[in-house]
């Protein structure tokens, strides 16, 4: 597993291994190596209709990892003072964004099937929905 350059808010891009032969490309992640942290959840969307966003909201506690299983689509990452979009196209391409970091999917393929592999289980009150709010958070 290799780690790519560093982006906004201490999020970064880790490489998971390719295994390739005749049959095909296998990728895989073991343990937490690289996310740092433990998974405690893990969830995908799919089906999203053309011209829709997903997320649109940072966490106060929660890391997350998002792969493309299948397809592509792009991941704005925001801090207070800067944003960065990230394309993600390959299974074995993983965008870590720890806590305080505001994303939002959008440009969604026909086939995309995001990942999302989290530290913690689902807790609503660990949402921040509002920008207003976020900016005052961090």
């Amino acid at each position: 597993m290799t780690k790519a350059q560093q982006l906004i808010g201490n999020c970064h891009v880790i490489h998971l291994p390719v295994v390739n032969d005749a049959r095909g490309k296998l990728s895989f992640l073991q343990s937490t190596q690289g996310l740092g942290f433990e998974i405690e959840r893990v969830f995908w969307c799919y089906n999203v209709p053309a011209g829709d966003t997903r997320g649109g909201h940072a966490y106060r506690k929660q890391h997350e990892a998002i792969l493309a299983v299948s397809g592509s689509f792009d991941v704005e990452i925001k801090t207070a003072d800067s944003t960065q979009r990230i394309h993600l196209n390959r299974p074995n391409q993983v965008l870590v964004v720890p806590p305080g970091v505001w994303r939002t999917m959008d440009n969604f393929s026909s086939n995309a099937l995001s990942a999302h592999l989290s530290s913690s289980v689902f807790d609503e009150g660990d949402y921040i929905r509002d920008w207003k709010e976020f900016l005052n958070h961090v």
